[in-house]
């Protein structure tokens, strides 16, 4: 048995967003961060990239991305990636840190155990990450 979760992200990131939270989610991506300015001083150096897969997904299915798109005046940030259990701490931070700089309210993701159905919703809620666990709905008939 694998230790495997299927993370999907999807949202909004404020036109305020600052330069060290773009700086540290490219580094997530596994993207230059040339473009952000990264220097001497960068807090980031032991950042284990938790978006920067792509191509085929091993346990999941489908294909694993992670893209950073200015749109307008702010930033758009998908990702569907699979992540080893130990590195849960890691993206609940990042979570954490999406959540604080979002312009999207609501749903910003979720995470799902590879073999299970049903995830878990990652939701903004004004700022605030918010973990939402679902549980199936019984089936007509069932106990």
């Amino acid at each position: 048995m694998s230790d495997v979760f299927a993370v999907d992200l999807g949202l909004d990131l404020a036109p305020t967003v600052p330069s060290a939270v773009l700086d540290h989610l490219r580094l997530h991506l596994g993207l230059d961060g040339d473009e952000g300015g990264r220097g001497e001083e960068d807090e980031f150096l032991d950042v284990v990239p938790l978006l920067a897969e792509r191509g085929p997904a091993a346990r999941i299915g489908g294909v694993l991305t992670g893209e950073l798109v200015r749109a307008g005046g702010h930033w758009c940030l998908t990702a569907r990636q699979e992540i080893h259990a130990e590195l849960l701490p890691d993206l609940e931070s990042l979570a954490e840190m999406l959540a604080f700089n979002a312009r999207t309210e609501g749903v910003i993701g979720q995470v799902r155990f590879y073999e299970d159905e049903i995830p878990e919703l990652l939701v903004n809620r004004s700022g605030t990450l918010v973990r939402l666990p679902l549980q199936a709905a019984g089936l007509p008939g069932s106990v």
